[in-house]
C-alpha cells in the first residue's frame, strides 16, 4: 500500500480544501456554545460552556495534528475526515442539551471521534513504528477518558458534571504526560515531526472561524434591533473588537512563530505548548466576547449587571491572556504589551459601577486596539505570537 503520510520535500505544507471543508462543522459548534452560554449566564452555565468548548477544541486540534502527518488528498484520509465531520455534526447538535436529555449522544459522538481517529491512524501509519506506537498510547488514554464520558452520559445532574470533568482532565493531561502507558513507555516529542507552517495555519483558520461566528452574532442581533444611536454605536464597537482580535492574533509574529517551530530542535514539544494548549484560552475569549457583544447590543444603557461585566471583561481578558502565553511558549519571553493589556482589562472591574454595558464594551475594545497598535509600532515580530 502507498504511504498515506505527507510527502515532505522541503516545501511548506499548505492547508487543503478538504481541511477547510472539515472546519465548517465547527462553525456550528462554536455558535452553539455561544448561544448556550448566553441562555445560561450563571457560574454553572459558564462552567458547562467551558467544558463544551474544551471538548470541541480537543476534537478539532487532534484531527489537525493527524492531517499534519497524513495527506488529506488521499481518499482514505478524506473518508476518515468526512466520518469525523459526521460525528462532529452530531456532537454540535447535541451541545445545547449536553447536560440534559442529549448527554449520551454528546458522549458517544465525542468518544467516537477520539477513539475512531486513533484506530484509523494505527491502520494508516502501521508501517511507521514510531507513529504506530505513539497512537497506540493515545488510543489507550482516549479509551480511558471515553469510559468517563459515556458513564457521564448515562447519569444526570452533578454526577455527570464530575464524571465529565474527570474525562476532560484525562484528555488534557495525557499530552503533558507524554501519553505514558505501562508497558508502552512514553512518547518522545522529538519524534513528532511537525510542519510548523501547516499547524500554525490550521490553528489560525480555526481562530478565523471563531471570529466569523462573533461577527455573525453581531450582525444577526443588530439586524433585528431598532437602529437607535446606542445600538449603532454598540454594533460599531463590537465590529472594532473583532478587528482588534484579528489584528492581535494575525500580526507579523504569526508567520514568525511557524518558522520558529519549523527550525526548533524539538518542534513537537513547541507545537504542543503553543498550538495545542494556549489557543483554548484564545478561542474561549472569542466565544465569551461574542456573548458580551450581544448583551451590549440588546442592553447598551443602564447599570452593568455582574454577569454582563463578567463576559464583557472576561472575553477580551481570556483572549489577551491566551495570546500572552502563546508568545511565551514560542519565543520564550514575556510580551510587555500583552502584560499591560491583561492588567488594563483586569483593572476595568473598578469602573463597572460607573459605566454602562456599551461604555464597558468600548473600553475593552480600546484596550485591545491600543495593545495591537503598540505591538505594530514597536515592530518586534520575534516577540509576538
Amino acid at each position: 500500500m502507498t504511504s498515506l503520510l505527507r510527502q515532505r520535500d522541503g516545501q511548506p505544507a499548505r492547508v487543503g480544501f478538504v481541511e477547510l471543508f472539515f472546519d465548517l462543522v465547527f462553525v456550528f459548534a462554536v455558535t452553539q456554545i455561544s448561544h448556550t452560554l448566553l441562555a445560561h449566564l450563571t457560574p454553572l452555565g459558564a462552567l458547562q460552556a467551558a467544558m463544551m468548548a474544551a471538548a470541541v477544541w480537543w476534537a478539532w486540534i487532534y484531527t489537525s495534528w493527524v492531517t499534519n502527518w497524513l495527506d488529506p488528498e488521499r481518499a482514505p484520509v478524506r473518508i476518515a475526515l468526512f466520518a469525523v465531520m459526521g460525528a462532529g455534526l452530531l456532537l454540535s447538535t447535541s451541545l445545547p442539551e449536553a447536560f440534559g436529555a442529549k448527554g449520551l449522544w454528546f458522549a458517544l459522538a465525542f468518544v467516537s471521534i477520539q477513539v475512531g481517529r486513533s484506530l484509523f491512524m494505527l491502520w494508516a501509519v502501521r508501517s511507521d513504528p514510531v507513529l504506530s506506537r505513539n497512537f497506540l498510547r493515545i488510543l489507550c488514554w482516549s479509551s480511558l477518558s471515553g469510559l468517563f464520558w459515556i458513564a457521564g452520559g448515562l447519569v444526570e445532574g452533578q454526577t455527570r458534571l464530575w464524571l465529565w470533568l474527570a474525562a476532560l482532565a484525562i484528555e488534557y493531561i495525557s499530552p503533558a504526560l507524554s501519553f505514558r502507558v505501562p508497558g508502552l513507555g512514553k512518547a518522545v516529542t522529538a519524534d513528532w515531526t511537525v510542519e510548523g507552517g501547516h499547524i500554525a495555519e490550521r490553528v489560525g483558520l480555526f481562530i478565523i472561524i471563531c471570529l466569523g461566528e462573533s461577527i455573525l452574532v453581531t450582525g444577526a442581533t443588530f439586524s433585528g434591533l431598532e437602529w437607535t444611536a446606542q445600538a449603532v454605536m454598540a454594533a460599531v464597537v463590537a465590529f472594532l473588537g473583532a478587528l482588534a482580535m484579528w489584528w492581535l492574533y494575525f500580526s507579523a509574529s504569526h508567520e514568525a512563530a511557524s518558522e520558529v517551530i519549523a527550525n526548533a530542535d524539538d518542534p513537537g514539544k513547541l507545537a504542543r505548548r503553543a498550538y495545542t494548549y494556549c489557543p483554548i484560552l484564545i478561542v474561549a475569549g472569542i466565544i465569551v466576547t461574542a456573548v458580551g457583544d450581544e448583551l451590549s447590543l440588546t442592553h447598551p444603557t443602564g447599570p452593568v449587571a455582574p454577569e454582563a461585566a463578567a463576559v464583557l471583561i472576561g472575553g477580551p481578558l481570556l483572549f489577551m491572556l491566551g495570546g500572552l502565553l502563546a508568545k511565551l511558549a514560542v519565543f520564550e519571553r514575556w510580551a510587555m504589551p500583552r502584560i499591560a493589556g491583561v492588567v488594563a482589562l483586569a483593572a476595568l472591574w473598578l469602573v463597572v459601577p460607573l459605566t454602562t454595558p456599551l461604555g464597558l464594551a468600548a473600553m475593552t475594545t480600546a484596550v485591545m486596539v491600543a495593545v495591537a497598535a503598540w505591538e505594530t509600532v514597536v515592530k518586534r515580530p520575534e516577540a509576538k505570537a
